[in-house]
């Protein structure tokens, strides 16, 4: 199971610091592959700790770090990514406000499975694995949340590899475009993502993705502009996104 990967740096361009700066906080409760927990069990598990500030770009593991803590995001967008030996990203999620990073090497103790980068300046909270377990042996329904949050992620990892084994790139990148529109777009809708990136959130190449978001504009379902696209036919784009075999 993915936690939140042979760390290359990058520049952070202007995608990153935009990222969340409009969208709404009911916009983002209502997307299910944002596993987070309620705010009660949150104040619980972080209340009293010091709030840590982050810059854009910073890290907060790499994969195969020691796994010494888990991270709770007040504020800000942090990715998470893994990398093939050989350097090649994919994306695995983007995480928000009240969500949990780190959770899995925390709990087991064992390397860190991804790696964690700070898209925007980030608020965050954290413990080490000994405050964990004794946050949740004091507070019993903190391991129901974090057995709820574990399930939300295996189910999302299953669907993720559902899609990748049943449905070709178009039906994958509508279905990820829909996703991320609802959680980065600005008020007019546009996503400031690049090519290239959705790539990475495909694990695509930059020539599959041009060719097909080339097509959806020449049928009117999406626009495209330098550095981001917008959604204009919605519907017509859940109905690719449900669609298999489209290679």
């Amino acid at each position: 199971m993915i936690e939140h990967a042979l760390v290359i740096q990058f520049p952070l361009n202007e995608r990153r610091n935009r990222i969340m700066s409009t969208a709404g906080a009911d916009d983002r409760s209502a997307l299910p592959r944002l596993a987070r927990i309620d705010p009660r069990h949150f104040e619980l598990l972080f209340g009293g700790c010091k709030v840590e500030r982050y810059a854009a770009g910073q890290h907060l593991f790499v994969q195969e770090d020691s796994s010494d803590r888990i991270y709770g995001v007040m504020n800000g967008t942090v990715e998470i990514s893994l990398y093939s030996p050989g350097g090649q990203k994919l994306v695995a999620n983007i995480e928000l406000s009240r969500s949990l990073v780190g959770e899995i090497g925390a709990l087991d103790g064992r390397p860190r499975t991804a790696t964690a980068i700070c898209l925007t300046a980030c608020e965050l909270v954290s413990l080490n694995r000994t405050q964990l377990f004794d946050r949740i042996e004091k507070n019993p329904p903190l391991a129901r949340a974090m057995i709820e949050l574990l399930c939300t992620r295996l189910r999302w990892v299953s669907g993720e590899l559902g899609d990748q084994a049943f449905f070709g790139i178009e039906a994958r990148l509508a279905k990820r475009l829909v996703f991320l529109s609802g959680v980065m777009a600005d008020p007019a809708g546009w996503v400031p993502i690049s090519q290239s990136e959705l790539g990475e959130f495909l694990g695509a190449t930059r020539e599959s993705v041009n060719k097909t978001l080339n097509d959806w504009r020449s049928r009117q379902m999406i626009a495209i502009k330098r550095g981001g696209l917008r959604i204009t036919n919605a519907a017509a784009l859940k109905q690719i996104a449900e669609s298999q075999d489209d290679d």
